[in-house]
């Protein structure tokens, strides 16, 4: 163990409020200080900080040091944010405080409230553990200029996080990240920000739930639903919005049901995971529901399970949930369709034309195009943006819906700009029903897209790594030799930077899309393949899987090629 590993430790300690996370690093040290190999391996790690706030804010493990979540990260995170809100003219106004059921989001919470209170400003606090939309929703409804969620999503369980809002009830977006990163730096020790009580619980529940149980368009509520909350805190609030909305015959996962920080049974509690929505799925077809619901533990993410024709049921991708809950929103948007007297006309690149007015809807680069076409068949407008909700609730004015392929969706803009799993299972119970009612399934809505509009086949691969030095570098490999062909077809390679850490690999009927996660360890791939529906859907479909399966596997090829030594 260096000299200066030590005394950066003995340092920490000395700043740090929280007594008991003053005792675990003190126990760490200690044991480095032995010569134990493992312990001076952890000090390292530990005093590798800080976290990097970022637009997604801060995610980390829950333990003492720079390099995690903890109080005095808390504080002097707070801190910065502070001086950034006064720098930018809110010195005083309202923040709204929210957190979800981990590990230590009491605390950070509390001392959240504690650090802008005593910086004069006038701060409300959700009164229990309740999902992230309900937080977005209080900027909004409480006229904040900003808003903090403890939370770490789906994040496996040992983590959490801080999430922040600006005035607007969207996430922050750059410069605003490096300013507080920039303020977090200049901002004392812990043990030196001045801390206060007097914070002001608030609660916005009833006013989400009336939003959210208004937007059912649809008079069918004969559903019979599954849902899980996976041990987060979305259970209740989704039971209340869909029974407000006329649905209830709603069914939990019991065991899922109650918050729990352990996540007992998922090993990552993100319905992306294989086996996360194993006993939702189960619970469906024992009771044989029409759809399943599985909500990530925050709730701000929403998948849908349905039952196929052979009565086997399946998790849908984020892609298809996407297509057919714009498809839905946009057929029933006053203003879609023909472009009218009202708005600047405006070109598209391939020649059509829609309305400056017209209803938008957005989802992101690493998205199916097929939104895009239907956006068109309706007379609406269409953006695509960088990864991140933060993103998409910027798309544009207007805008009535957008979706992300990793389960992200905002059907009601107007009432969270930002994604909420809790309305977007309101509005797909609508969908069901409505589907129901006239003898017909979701499946039967996603042939018809693919019929009209032609097959948009999607997968995704994700590489987990230990070191992230080591994903960079594979980054760097792929831009400075990308390949020219992938599965027999010519490829051109795109790189996004310095707008996004993003290398896009496009050619006729394919297009792969490779960055780094911004809040997970591991580096993403998004792949896409194109076919015309021709006359049997069917056939169409089977050529667009093996394509599929083709373009998978060259990619795999390419990224083991690329690889670094230490492979992921």
């Amino acid at each position: 163990m260096t000299p200066d590993l030590r005394d950066a430790a003995y340092r920490w300690i000395a700043d740090d409020p929280d007594s008991a996370t003053r005792e675990e690093l003190q126990a760490v040290l200690a044991r480095a200080m032995a010569g134990e190999a493992e312990a001076i391996a952890e000090l390292t790690d530990r005093m590798a900080g800080p976290l990097e706030f970022g637009t997604a804010g801060l995610r980390g493990p829950v333990r003492s040091g720079p390099n995690g979540m903890n109080t005095a990260v808390v504080v002097r995170t707070t801190a910065g944010v502070a001086q950034w809100l006064s720098d930018s003219g809110h010195a005083g106004a309202t923040v709204v405080i929210g957190r979800d059921a981990r590990h230590g989001s009491e605390r950070f919470a509390t001392a959240a409230a504690e650090v802008l209170t005593a910086a004069g400003f006038d701060v409300s606090v959700l009164p229990s553990p309740l999902p992230t939309p309900l937080l977005a929703f209080a900027v909004g409804h409480l006229g904040a200029a900003a808003g903090i969620q403890i939370t770490a999503s789906h994040n496996p369980p040992a983590d959490n996080g801080y999430k922040l809002y600006d005035h607007t009830g969207a996430q922050i977006v750059p410069p605003a990240d490096r300013r507080i990163e920039a303020a977090i730096e200049a901002a004392p020790p812990a043990r030196q920000v001045p801390r206060a009580g007097g914070a002001t619980t608030v609660d916005v529940l009833d006013a989400y739930l009336a939003a959210t149980t208004r937007l059912p368009r649809g008079e069918a509520r004969d559903v019979r639903i599954a849902a899980t909350a996976l041990h987060g805190v979305g259970a209740d609030v989704l039971g209340s919005a869909l029974h407000g909305a006329g649905f209830t015959d709603v069914h939990l996962v019991d065991a899922q049901r109650a918050p729990d920080p352990d996540f007992p049974t998922v090993t990552f509690p993100n319905p992306e995971e294989p086996g996360a929505t194993d006993r939702l799925l189960a619970l469906a077809a024992d009771i044989g529901a029409d759809v399943a619901i599985a909500l990530d533990p925050d709730a701000d993410r929403c998948a849908l399970g349905v039952p196929g024709s052979d009565g086997a049921w399946r998790m849908l991708r984020g892609d298809d949930t996407g297509v057919v809950l714009g498809e839905y929103v946009l057929s029933g948007v006053d203003g879609s369709g023909p472009t009218s007297d009202a708005g600047e006309l405006i070109v598209e690149s391939d020649g059509t034309v829609t309305d400056s007015g017209a209803p938008l809807v957005a989802t992101t680069i690493v998205s199916s195009s097929l939104l895009g076409d239907i956006a068109r068949a309706h007379g609406a407008r269409y953006a695509e943006t960088l990864t991140g909700f933060k993103w998409l609730a910027r798309a544009g004015e207007g805008l009535v819906f957008a979706y992300e392929e990793a389960l992200g969706l905002c059907v009601a803009p107007d009432v969270v700009r930002d994604k909420d799993g809790i309305s977007a299972a309101v509005v797909a119970c609508d969908l069901v029903a409505t589907l129901k009612a006239g003898g017909r399934t979701v499946l039967d809505s996603l042939d018809d897209l693919a019929t009209r509009h032609g097959v948009h086949a999607t997968d995704q691969v994700s590489l987990r790594f230990a070191d992230l030095t080591v994903r960079a570098e594979l980054m760097t490999r792929l831009r400075a030799d990308p390949p020219a062909d992938l599965a027999d077809v010519a490829v051109t390679a795109e790189d996004l930077l310095p707008d996004a850490d993003v290398l896009r690999l496009h050619g006729d009927g394919v297009r792969v899309l490779l960055r780094p996660s911004g809040t997970e360890p591991k580096l993403k791939a998004y792949l896409e393949v194109t076919e015309p529906p021709g006359d049997d859907l069917a056939a169409a479909r089977s050529r667009a899987a093996e394509r599929l399966t083709a373009l998978r596997g060259a990619l795999d090829r390419v990224l083991a090629e690329s690889a670094p030594t230490e492979a992921p």
